[in-house]
């Protein structure tokens, strides 16, 4: 299932939006550990200006992609995204990212790539 994930930071967990079916646009749980395949990365402008000037938190960046179970034994780089430094995820160089072949995203605020790409 196609889905859209953003990080809570109220429960500390990742939120899981559906973006097809029946629950499309809706929240359809929430996980700790999250592993998704086909993935983009994506930041809303709007969202992000708002967060610069009201110097407070709003939901405007998402990984969306498919969910899997997770798998193991694969190379997977670290990524992040901070709006006060950055307008799109980025590498830990600070070289932006748009996509990735999968995502794994743990309950720490971790987001791990595989095959990032700019």
């Amino acid at each position: 299932m196609r889905v859209q994930v953003y990080r809570n930071l109220h429960k500390e967990c990742w939120s899981v939006v559906a973006l097809e079916g029946e629950p499309k646009g809706r929240v359809i749980g929430h996980s700790k550990f999250l592993e998704l395949e086909d993935v983009t990365f994506v930041v809303q402008p709007a969202g992000r200006k708002r967060v610069l000037e009201e110097k407070r938190k709003n939901v405007h960046a998402f990984v969306r992609g498919t969910m899997v179970q997770p798998e193991s034994g694969e190379l997977w780089e670290k990524v992040k995204y901070n709006p006060y430094k950055y307008e799109t995820f980025v590498d830990m160089g600070g070289d932006p990212v748009y996509a990735a072949d999968s995502v794994f995203m743990n309950v720490d605020g971790g987001v791990y790539a595989l095959n990032p790409r700019g």
